[in-house]
């Protein structure tokens, strides 16, 4: 593992109970760092913050609510001083179906949460951030954002619009300290496998040259990263992590 200087900072990790979200808060803690995991299953967080260590704390929060993200800057900041970067790993696939046949109610719930939770939580967190006049945004998009999954109109759109809103914040932000850049991961093996059928995971894994899925640690590297000092003269970038899959 390289080490990456994280030293002295704290993170917001939203959906770090598991999967992604639990790997960039591990990375981020193993690079000097204080964690606070947010996630909407309150047991899961105060589990992942008891195996993380000392270095983390858990709030529960449905990202979806703005009361409940508001809510949940505030408990962070009785727990640490600042937020110096945030990372909105908090997301849900949604079922696979042709467009015609997505449940309209599904549709609205992968947005509420892939989308409107990530917007809402940068809407609390940069103008902290831009005050203090330093910070980190890293929002996961995906691969399927860039190309369009079939079965995955909802999750496709979503993460299409993430990339679109990390470029624009990313201007927006562009004569301050804070950065905001967003990750295309192909494929990673985590639980939300289990919300897709496995003809889509067959499908998905035969769109990459490297012939395997991501794993968690790869995709929290670079997170990671993006989170440091280091990451200066980036921003609205969108960084491939997809195996060959998606090269531009």
């Amino acid at each position: 593992m390289n080490q990456l200087d994280f030293k002295g900072r704290h993170a917001v990790v939203t959906g770090g109970a598991t999967g992604l979200g639990f790997a960039i808060a591990q990375r981020l803690i193993a690079s000097g760092g204080t964690v606070t995991v947010w996630d909407r299953d309150e047991a899961g967080a105060q589990a992942a913050a008891k195996t993380l260590g000392s270095a983390t704390h858990a709030v529960a929060v449905d990202v979806a609510d703005h009361a409940s993200v508001q809510a949940a800057v505030a408990a962070t900041l009785k727990n640490a001083p600042r937020i110096d970067a945030l990372v909105n790993s908090a997301g849900i696939t949604g079922p696979n179906a042709k467009l015609w046949d997505y449940p309209v109610d599904a549709w609205r719930q992968v947005m509420e949460i892939n989308l409107n939770g990530l917007f809402m939580c940068c809407r609390e967190i940069a103008p902290l951030m831009s005050k203090a006049g330093y910070g980190r945004i890293v929002n996961i998009a995906s691969v399927a954002g860039k190309e369009g999954n079939p079965n995955a109109s909802a999750y496709s759109a979503s993460k299409a619009a993430v990339i679109a809103l990390t470029k624009s914040l990313g201007k927006e932000l562009a004569d301050t300290g804070v950065r905001v850049n967003c990750v295309t991961p192909a494929a990673v093996k985590t639980g939300m496998f289990a919300q897709m059928t496995e003809q889509h995971i067959q499908f998905m894994l035969s769109k990459i040259p490297m012939a395997r899925f991501g794993t968690p640690e790869e995709i929290a590297s670079m997170v990671a990263w993006l989170c440091t000092e280091d990451c200066s003269f980036t921003t609205g970038a969108v960084f491939d992590l997809s195996g060959g899959r998606s090269t531009y």
